[in-house]
């Protein structure tokens, strides 16, 4: 089974909190209250100098894919 890239996460313990799990390689789960993001992969210090740029580019990708969704579902 192939997953999603992204996918939108809820949990009634953090009532306030919009949860986007990023599946593939670096994976990470991003609060989008607050741009907090947890890593799922453990970097060295090389990885994370690559990482700090692509970083960016992956959280704004997971907000457009919120965006992306929340209008799909308002379109319904």
């Amino acid at each position: 089974m192939e997953l999603p890239r992204f996918i939108l996460g809820d949990n009634t313990d953090f009532p306030d909190s919009i949860f986007v799990i990023h599946t593939e390689y670096p994976r990470f789960i991003i609060d989008l209250t607050n741009d907090e993001v947890e890593w799922l992969e453990d970097f060295d210090k090389e990885d994370e100098k690559e990482l700090s740029s692509e970083a960016e580019g992956l959280i704004t990708q997971a907000n457009e894919f919120y965006d992306r969704e929340v209008s799909r579902y308002e379109e319904d």
